[in-house]
């Protein structure tokens, strides 16, 4: 996955990539194996599906104020997903250009969370008085990039994390690493053959001491058995606290998604099959166990 640079929404992805790429240690594991095996020539062949955020459901910020910035670089908003369990809104957003990933972001309902979680949510973001994304320019991808990586409030306390990991893991996630890129995806339906299966591709990751996230099975599958999507278990690191305390906490992980054919697609030639001709969009079910890639239950039975 690379952009050249010409547009902001080119800037925004790179740099995106090059952090989380940074932290996610098994993103250039796969990657070096991908090339080592000859299945990709270089990491820009690796096409990317779609990358995650998560946020919070407060005034001033959320869905309504982060859609702005992949509204402003032409993505159009798309289907609603509701995650009752995990109490969580979210949408999807198509690029203008095929050749660009989708998004995929999420909201908390804080408002349904306990007096003392959403007390200490309040804590950090009652500051924020206006809606910071109004204060950046959007056509500047070098502006756009540095916000997605600057804290927005301060670090919480370590009892404050681990009083909110108790009660969702999502709102402690987001609490410490903000809009940090939740997860990218390499879409699978892309590789050469013997790679381009999940079935292939997951005892490709198992064999280099890749870790898979088993909730809901190691394959998750849409009702039309159309889409089907793996992803890795975050690693833990460790993470200081304004206590100065430190905890070992999940980061972000990797996401795999085959996207088949549509029936109506079916009989023509592979060398034709564009994007256009494959199943698009998300899964409720799929990405309800996707979120429990940074959860404690998959991190410790991992």
């Amino acid at each position: 996955m690379h952009f050249d640079e010409k547009k902001p929404v080119d800037f925004v992805l790179n740099d995106l990539f090059e952090h989380y790429r940074r932290n996610v240690a098994d993103v250039d594991k796969i990657t070096k194996a991908l090339l080592e095996r000859q299945v990709v020539s270089s990491q820009e062949e690796i096409v990317n599906d779609h990358i995650a955020f998560r946020t919070l459901g407060v005034p001033n910020l959320g869905l309504a104020s982060f859609e702005k910035i992949f509204l402003s670089f032409g993505y159009k908003k798309m289907d609603y997903f509701y995650f009752e369990g995990k109490k969580l809104d979210a949408y999807w957003y198509a690029p203008a250009d095929p050749s660009y990933p989708r998004i995929f972001v999420s909201e908390l309902r804080v408002k349904e969370l306990s007096k003392e979680a959403q007390e200490i949510i309040q804590k950090y973001t009652q500051s924020i008085t206006s809606d910071p994304v109004d204060q950046i320019d959007l056509k500047n991808g070098e502006e756009v990039a540095a916000f997605l990586q600057e804290p927005l409030w301060d670090l919480p306390t370590s009892s404050e994390y681990e009083t909110l990991l108790a009660e969702s893991e999502y709102a402690a996630w987001v609490i410490y690493n903000r809009y940090y890129l939740n997860h990218y995806t390499i879409s699978i339906h892309e590789l050469k053959d013997g790679y381009n299966t999940l079935e292939e591709f997951n005892a490709f990751l198992e064999s280099i001491g890749v870790k898979l996230n088993t909730s809901g099975g190691k394959i998750k599958t849409s009702e039309d058995g159309l889409l089907r999507q793996s992803s890795t278990v975050s690693a833990l690191y460790d993470a200081k606290f304004a206590d100065g305390k430190t905890l070992p906490i999940a980061g972000s992980y990797v996401e795999f998604a085959e996207r088949s054919v549509l029936p109506q697609f079916k009989d023509l030639p592979k060398d034709q099959i564009e994007p256009k001709h494959r199943r698009d969009g998300f899964e409720t079910n799929n990405a309800d166990k996707i979120f429990e890639s940074t959860y404690t239950t998959q991190i410790k039975g991992a």
